[in-house]
């Protein structure tokens, strides 16, 4: 599922009361099936880009396309369950239900989909990211990590067409790093997914051949020096 974000303006009000821009892009695209790092600084914008792209936070201005359909003229109620059939969301805050266990977790954001929830599916994804023996643990009884690493198996589980993810790895140690990245990787290809994963690590954003900084295509973010590249970090 293809994505394209033009002209899009967002602003927020600062302590002083005036507004500050946080996203001014006049243009960005994902074709179906492609995989893209996305970097940048602190504060830049990357998780508010996600939250637009995912119809979570609507634009001042601009349009977004996912799939070819706006979502910015769509009402809210169609727009969520728009993106709880098509997007999948690792957050950054992981936002687990708190009374339910990993399983069960995963389990509810299949029921939101349109397919019918997969136990097998939910089981083996866990398994995946080295979970299969914490399927009963609720996210109070789980490491910091393995809580993203049930929130990455809960994106996936619903076989979204766009993935999007905000430092998915960033509270993974690294070889339950490298299984995450690997099986959102796999994942994606094998179910032709568009992947947008927002990544303040160098050696995350090397493992994708399409690499974008924020800073180059966002006129709102902070300028620093740097040279782009579609290939890897530099």
């Amino acid at each position: 599922m293809s994505l394209e974000l033009k002209q899009i303006v967002k602003t927020y009000a600062d302590p002083e009361g005036g507004l500050q821009t946080i996203l001014n892009v006049p243009e960005f695209s994902l074709g179906q099936g492609e995989q893209v790092a996305l970097v940048g600084t602190s504060g830049s914008g990357k998780t508010t880009l996600l939250n637009v792209a995912a119809g979570i936070t609507l634009p001042d201005s601009g349009t977004v396309m996912v799939g070819g359909i706006e979502i910015t003229k769509m009402l809210e109620a169609v727009r969520d369950r728009f993106r709880s059939e098509r997007i999948g969301y690792v957050f950054q805050t992981f936002n687990l239900l708190p009374a339910f266990t990993a399983l069960e977790n995963v389990l509810l954001g299949m029921s939101f989909s349109s397919q019918p929830a997969n136990k097998h599916l939910a089981i083996e994804l866990l398994g995946r990211v080295g979970l299969g023996d914490r399927l009963h643990y609720r996210p109070g009884q789980l490491s910091v990590g393995q809580q993203q690493r049930v929130s990455v198996a809960r994106a996936l589980a619903k076989t979204p067409r766009l993935l999007l993810a905000d430092e998915p790895t960033a509270n993974v140690d690294g070889p339950n790093q490298a299984a995450v990245l690997r099986l959102m990787q796999e994942s994606c290809r094998e179910n032709n997914v568009t992947l947008l994963l927002v990544t303040h690590t160098a050696e995350v954003a090397k493992q994708f051949t399409r690499v974008e900084r924020l800073s180059d295509f966002n006129l709102a973010a902070p300028q620093v020096a740097s040279s782009h590249t579609t290939g890897a970090m530099v």
